[in-house]
C-alpha cells in the first residue's frame, strides 16, 4: 500500500529539482530547448505528466501531432503492462493535446471517463482533469456541465467561489458579465500584481468591445498593454518560464484586441500593424496550439485590406491556414468572401457565400435561440442559487454574531443587576436602543438587496425587449432580401406590407426598452416613429401630405399598443397607396387619440383623399387589410366604425 505513495513522493522530488534547474537558467523562454527529447528521456508516466503540464512552450520544436504519436505509443505500452498510474497520466496528456489542437469533442471523450473515477485520483490530477473539462465545456457551450465542474472544484477546495461571468459573456450578456467580473475579481487584486491587473483590464475591455462600447474598451486595452509591459520588464521579481510565456501570449492578445477596436472604429490602416504583431507574438509563444485569437486577427486583417481595396493582401489572409470552429468566425469569413467577390465583380460567388450564411443562420436561429434562452435561464437559476447560499451563510454568521452580542449583553445586564439594582431601567433602555439599531441595519440591508434585485430584473426585461426588437428587425431584413429575389409585383407588395407590419411591432419593443417605465408606451412619440417608418416604405407617397397627430400625454400598455399600432399601420399605408393618387399637396391626415381617466378612450382617423370605393362593403370579406383591422379591433374589445364623407374617409372607435 505504501509503495505508490513512496514512488509518487520520489517522482515529485526529482521533477521539482529538474524544474527548479530550468527556472534558474534564464528568465526568458529558451526557444532552442528540446522539450520533446527531455520528455522522452524521463522514466515513467508520472514524471512525464508532471513535466508536460509544467513546461511552457512545449511545442517549440515539435508539433502537437508528434507529441500525440509518442504519447499513444507510451499509452499502449502501459496498457500492455497494466500500469494504471501511467495509463491515467498519459490519458491526461492525450486529452490536453487534443484540446490544444482544437479537437474539443475528442479531448472531452478521453477526459470524461477519468472524471467518473475522480475519487481515486490525487489532488493534482483532479485539478488537471477539472480544468480540461471546464475549458472543453466552455468551447462546446455546454454551460450546465461547466457549472457542475466548477461546483466540484469548490467542494474540493480548488477554488473559493463559483464564478459565472464568463458564461454570461458567452451567452451575450456582456454588461452583466462585466459587472459580475468587476465584483468578483477586483477585490482579490493587489496594486503590484501587474499581470493580474493586465488580465483584469483586458477582460473588461473585451466585454466592452463585444458590447460595441469601442472607445471605452480601447482605453482599457491600452491600460492593460502598459501593465503587461511593466510585468515583462520587471527585474525586481524573478518570473518562471511559464509566467513569462503567459505574459508574452497575453501581450499578443491585448495588442490584437487594440487592433480589433480600430477595425470597429473604421480605422483600418491603424489596425493592421497591431493585428499583424499580435499574430506573430501569439504564434511564437503559443506555438502549434489552436488559437481562436489568431483566427479572429487573421479575419480582421483580411477585412482591413478588403476595405482598403488591397485585394491581393485580403485573399492572402483569407487563404491562410485557418480552421475556424466558432460559428461567428465561420459567418465572418463567409461574409468577407462575399464582399471580396462582390467588389471584384464575381457576383455569382458572392451570392454563394451569402447563401451559405443564410443557410447557417436558418438552420440554427430557431434552435440556437431556444437553447441559448434555456441555458441563460439555467445559469441565472444557478447564479441565484449560489447567491442564496452565500446569503444564507452570511445570515448564519450574522445570527451567530447577534447571539454572541446578545449573550454578552445578558451577562452585562446580570452584572449590572447584581451591582446596581437602580440602573436596571436605564440598562433596559440602552439594550432596546441597540436592538433597534440592529433591526434598522438588517432592514436597510434587505432593502438594498431587494432594490438591486429589481434593478437587475428591469435590466433583464429591457434586454428581452431589445432582443425581440432585433429579431423582428432580422425578420424585416429577410423580407427585404426576399423582395429583391421576387419578380411578382403582387408578391412584392405583399412582402412590403408584411415588412411594414413587422416594423410596427418592432417599434413597440424599441419604445419599451428605451422607456424608464417598462409597462406603458407614450403614444405621441410612437405614432410619429411609425409614420416615419411607413414613409420609408412608400417612398413615392406620403411626403407631400400634411399629417397632424393629436395624442399628447396618452400612454397604452403593450396589450393595447400592438393591435393599435397595426391598425394605424394599415390605415396610414392605405392612405399613402390609394387616397392621394395624384400626390396632392393639399392632402391631409388627422390622427386623434384621447384617454380620459375612469372613462373609455377614443380614437379617430380621417383623411381628405378620394374616399372609399362604392363596393367597399362587398370587398370587406376578401380584403386582407380590412379583415386584419376588424380582428385587431376585436382584441381591443371594440369594433371599427367607418364614415364616408364628401372628401375622404373617417375611421373611429372607442376602447376600454
Amino acid at each position: 500500500m505504501k509503495k505508490p505513495f513512496i514512488l509518487r513522493f520520489v517522482c515529485t522530488i526529482v521533477l521539482s529539482v529538474f524544474m527548479c534547474t530550468l527556472a534558474a537558467q534564464d528568465g526568458v523562454m529558451t526557444q532552442n530547448e528540446d522539450y520533446y527529447k527531455q520528455f522522452q528521456d524521463l522514466e515513467n508516466g508520472e514524471l512525464r505528466s508532471f513535466f508536460f503540464f509544467n513546461t511552457p512552450n512545449r511545442y517549440n520544436q515539435n508539433s502537437p501531432y508528434d507529441w500525440l504519436d509518442t504519447v499513444k505509443v507510451y499509452l499502449n505500452s502501459s496498457e500492455k503492462t497494466k500500469d494504471s498510474i501511467s495509463i491515467r497520466n498519459y490519458q491526461l496528456i492525450e486529452s490536453q493535446i487534443y484540446y490544444d489542437l482544437g479537437n474539443y469533442e475528442k479531448s472531452l471523450a478521453i477526459a470524461r471517463p477519468l472524471y467518473d473515477d475522480l475519487s481515486n485520483l490525487d489532488l493534482d490530477s483532479k485539478h488537471i482533469i477539472l480544468d480540461i473539462l471546464d475549458n472543453n465545456y466552455a468551447k462546446l457551450e455546454l454551460y450546465d456541465k461547466q457549472i457542475e465542474i466548477r461546483r466540484v472544484k469548490r467542494e474540493l477546495g480548488l477554488t473559493d467561489n463559483v464564478a459565472f461571468y464568463d458564461i454570461y459573456a458567452s451567452l451575450g450578456q456582456y454588461r452583466k458579465a462585466m459587472r459580475d467580473y468587476m465584483t468578483e475579481e477586483k477585490k482579490e487584486l493587489k496594486d503590484d500584481d501587474y499581470y493580474g491587473l493586465a488580465i483584469y483590464n483586458n477582460t473588461i475591455g473585451n466585454y466592452l468591445r463585444q458590447d460595441k462600447s469601442t472607445p471605452t474598451a480601447l482605453s482599457y486595452f491600452k491600460k492593460a498593454e502598459g501593465l503587461i509591459k511593466v510585468f515583462l520588464s520587471d527585474v525586481t521579481n524573478q518570473h518562471s518560464d511559464k509566467e513569462i510565456a503567459d505574459g508574452r501570449i497575453l501581450n499578443g492578445i491585448i495588442i490584437g484586441n487594440i487592433g480589433k477596436c480600430h477595425v470597429q472604429l473604421g480605422e483600418y490602416e491603424k489596425a493592421i500593424p497591431f493585428l499583424e504583431e499580435s499574430r506573430e507574438v501569439i504564434r511564437k509563444y503559443n506555438k502549434s496550439k489552436f488559437s481562436s485569437d489568431i483566427i479572429e486577427n487573421t479575419l480582421a486583417l483580411a477585412e482591413c485590406y478588403l476595405k482598403l481595396d488591397d485585394y491581393a493582401k485580403a485573399t492572402d489572409y483569407l487563404s491562410d491556414e485557418m480552421n475556424p470552429i466558432k460559428l461567428d468566425n465561420i459567418l465572418k469569413r463567409n461574409r468577407i468572401y462575399a464582399d471580396y467577390y462582390f467588389k471584384t465583380g464575381d457576383y455569382q460567388n458572392s451570392t454563394v457565400y451569402l447563401k451559405k450564411n443564410i443557410r447557417i443562420r436558418d438552420s440554427i436561429d430557431a434552435l440556437a435561440s431556444n437553447i441559448k434562452n434555456q441555458q441563460l435561464t439555467s445559469v441565472i437559476e444557478q447564479d441565484l442559487d449560489n447567491s442564496k447560499k452565500t446569503m444564507e451563510q452570511q445570515k448564519a454568521q450574522l445570527e451567530a454574531s447577534r447571539k454572541d452580542i446578545k449573550a454578552r449583553d445578558d451577562k452585562i445586564s446580570l452584572v449590572f443587576v447584581s451591582l446596581i439594582f437602580t440602573l436596571i431601567g436605564f440598562a433596559g433602555l440602552v439594550y432596546a436602543y441597540l436592538k433597534s439599531i440592529k433591526n434598522q441595519r438588517l432592514i436597510a440591508e434587505q432593502k438594498f438587496i431587494i432594490e438591486n434585485s429589481l434593478v437587475e430584473k428591469d435590466s433583464l426585461l429591457k434586454e428581452i425587449h431589445h432582443r425581440v426588437k432585433n429579431n423582428l428587425q432580422m425578420v424585416s431584413s429577410l423580407l427585404s432580401l426576399q423582395t429583391k429575389n421576387t419578380r411578382s409585383k403582387a408578391a412584392i407588395a405583399a412582402l412590403e406590407e408584411g415588412k411594414s407590419r413587422v416594423k410596427a411591432m418592432a417599434l413597440i419593443h424599441q419604445k419599451l426598452y428605451q422607456n424608464d417605465d417598462l409597462s406603458v408606451i407614450e403614444m405621441q412619440g410612437y405614432i410619429e416613429s411609425l409614420i416615419n417608418s411607413i414613409q420609408s416604405v412608400y417612398k413615392k407617397g406620403g411626403h407631400n401630405i400634411n399629417i397632424t397627430i393629436d395624442a399628447e400625454g396618452v400612454e397604452l400598455d403593450i396589450d393595447r399598443a400592438i393591435p393599435f399600432g397595426l391598425i394605424l399601420n394599415e390605415l396610414v399605408s392605405n392612405s399613402f397607396k390609394y387616397a392621394f393618387p395624384h400626390d396632392d399637396s393639399n392632402g391631409k391626415i388627422y390622427i386623434h387619440l384621447r384617454k380620459i381617466a375612469g372613462q373609455e378612450g377614443f380614437f379617430e382617423y380621417t383623411d381628405n383623399g378620394i374616399g372609399l370605393p362604392e363596393d367597399t362593403d362587398e370587398r370587406a370579406n376578401s380584403s386582407m387589410g380590412i379583415r386584419l383591422m376588424n380582428r385587431l379591433a376585436n382584441q381591443l374589445q371594440t369594433s371599427l366604425n367607418t364614415d364616408k364623407t364628401n372628401e375622404g374617409v373617417r375611421f373611429w372607435f372607442n376602447f376600454k
